[in-house]
Formats: structure tokens, C-alpha cells, sequence
């Protein structure tokens, strides 16, 4: 393979890309002792913007509830720009949906705890997150669909 063919992975560009976060109860929340529950949902998605230049964007929500009332949301859509060249057709997605996540998770872990204790609330911690099996779980749900006879 010449120089120039070599596959090329590269970052171009981190940013925040939207940045929210509410807390809707506040002040009464202050005053609660228990902890709260947590959940988090994550999502990304991948788009083209340029020959061999890609966009991913990884968005995570994270909902702190107590009973009914929520104490705090916040969601981060951490973005990257992304140079991949010389990848075979069928690596493309993997590396879109694995590989540019992994790098944004952790810029995203560090936005979602700087906004929750700038909100006044306990660090929250993210734990690793395996693109991988999300990929792979995304991929035999859509194979299973695509299995199932349309009634």
C-alpha cells in the first residue's frame, strides 16, 4: 500500500454541541436527604459533512428523580469532527458507531458532572460505556425486525 493509502482516523474537532440542563424544583429540592434515582439514556448518531469527514454526535441525558419530583436533567450533545480516509465500506459504520463515541464519552462524562455540580447537586460520576455491545445489540434488533413478517 502506498503512503497515501494507508486508512487515516483522525480528530479534527470537539465541541459541545448543546448543552442543557433544568432543574425544576429547585429550592425545595435542596432541602431533600435522600439520594436521588438516576438514570441514563445515551444515543449517537454519524453524518457525512465532507469526502472522508464525518460528524458524531453522542447525546447523553441524565434524570435525577425523587419519588415524583425530578430534581435535576441534564443533556450534552458532545460532537466531534472526524477524519476517516481509506476504510473499507464495511468498517465505516463500526468505527462511526464504536470508535468516535469512545473518544467523545469521556468529554461528555466531564460536561455532564461539571453542569450537575454547578446545578448545586453531588457529582455524578458516568460509568464506562461499552459501544461495542450497544453496537452489536442495535444490529440484532435490526436484523430481528427485519426478520418479523409485516401483518
Amino acid at each position: 500500500m502506498e503512503q497515501n493509502e494507508q486508512p487515516v482516523f483522525g480528530i479534527e474537532k470537539l465541541y459541545v454541541r448543546d448543552l442543557s440542563l433544568e432543574v425544576p424544583n429547585a429550592p425545595e429540592v435542596f432541602l431533600e436527604q435522600e439520594a436521588p434515582q438516576v438514570s441514563v439514556q445515551l444515543n449517537s448518531t454519524g453524518r457525512g459533512v465532507g469526502e472522508g469527514v464525518f460528524e458524531v454526535v453522542l447525546t447523553v441525558t441524565v434524570t435525577a428523580t425523587l419519588g415524583e419530583k425530578t430534581m435535576f436533567l441534564v443533556e450534552v450533545a458532545q460532537a466531534g469532527v472526524f477524519r476517516i480516509l481509506n476504510v473499507p465500506e464495511e468498517q465505516l459504520e463500526p468505527l462511526i458507531a464504536i470508535a468516535c463515541p469512545n473518544v467523545l464519552f469521556p468529554y461528555a462524562r466531564e460536561t455532564v458532572s461539571d453542569a450537575v455540580t454547578r446545578a448545586g447537586f453531588q457529582a455524578i460520576l458516568l460509568q464506562p460505556v461499552n459501544f461495542e455491545a450497544m453496537y452489536v445489540q442495535r444490529l440484532q434488533e435490526m436484523q430481528a425486525a427485519a426478520e418479523t413478517p409485516l401483518q
